[in-house]
């Protein structure tokens, strides 16, 4: 049985793209709408904030230290207490989309998927009306390969298996896809649907475990975290209390813990009053070990040794 418990009142507008640090023993986390970056000691409670000169979208490790982070349209270098140093714009001449889920791939590049913007300037919700949303692929040396068409609506979900497929979502679709993947090409073909139509909420963020079952966060009400097998059947469902769960990762002692970032976003005062743990960070046990996240790097070695986590 699942032990679920909040380790952190964030109270996060949309908290997204967790990850641990092994060598910190610290959680990473961003705020897109609150415009900030998160770091958070479990064992002793240390929480440090950072703010963001835009929406932040996403963030990973990099290899010779400090992190990738993905903002509102560029791909940023940063370090804590730095500058964000522009790395890469994977759209330039899409104005109207903005970047959304982002993760270090197994062979140490950056990937990146896009979506039309739903926000406004001041991060009020901003009307959808298109699907233009593509995956992208950022390696070391910051070179961009458009890896899908532009088609997706809210891009979501970035996960490698060990036997060569990458799994991607599409949260206004209601579907989670998996893919062919070629990590030495870098390349993905020939797309399928294991999951459609699933009634918890909606698909988000998602992280694999060592057993390489996808955890897939139930957005927009689903108030869960599905556990499905690689071809898309339910295995288990986490009840949460908090009805907009965002992001996951397995961290802690022995990667056996599941942590959930969770959303507030457009939430009216009389449902927060009601419900006040949205937006927080929470703790799932019970559930299976993960795998050490990948580094971003530009060294063989480092990519070399970046697959042999993943294998």
């Amino acid at each position: 049985m699942s032990e679920v418990s909040l380790i952190l009142d964030a109270k996060d507008i949309v908290g997204e793209s967790i990850l641990w640090s092994e060598e910190e023993k610290a959680l990473y986390w961003v705020d897109i709408v609150g415009k900030r970056i998160h770091r958070l000691e479990p064992e002793n409670g240390r929480h440090d904030l950072w703010p963001t000169p835009d929406f932040v979208t996403s963030i990973g490790m990099r290899a010779d230290g400090g992190f990738i982070v993905g903002l509102t349209r560029a791909v940023c270098l940063w370090t804590p207490e730095g500058v964000f140093e522009e790395f890469a714009v994977p759209e330039p001449d899409l104005p109207e989309n903005r970047l959304n889920e982002g993760r270090v791939s197994p062979d140490g590049s950056f990937w990146v998927a896009t979506m039309q913007s739903n926000l406004n300037p001041d991060g009020s919700p901003k009307d959808m009306d298109r699907q233009s949303g593509a995956i992208y692929r950022i390696d070391p040396a910051g070179h961009v390969a458009q890896l899908t068409p532009n088609e997706y609506g809210i891009s979501n979900t970035m996960g490698w298996t060990r036997d060569d497929r990458f799994f991607f979502a599409d949260t206004l679709a209601n579907e989670i896809y998996v893919f062919d993947c070629d990590l030495s090409a870098g390349t993905i073909d020939n797309r399928r649907t294991i999951s459609a139509g699933f009634e918890r909420g909606l698909p988000d963020g998602s992280c694999l475990d060592a057993e390489g079952r996808l955890w897939n966060c139930r957005v927009a009400g689903g108030a869960a975290v599905a556990g499905f097998d690689g071809n898309g059947r339910l295995l288990e469902l986490v009840e949460l209390p908090a009805s907009w769960p965002t992001s996951c990762a397995f961290g802690g002692a022995d990667l056996a813990t599941l942590y959930v970032t969770s959303a507030r976003f457009a939430m009216p005062g009389a449902h927060l009053d009601a419900h006040p743990l949205e937006g927080g960070l929470f703790a799932v046990e019970g559930v299976g070990r993960g795998l050490a996240e990948p580094k971003f790097g530009s060294a063989p070695d480092i990519t070399r040794s970046a697959l042999e986590i993943a294998r």
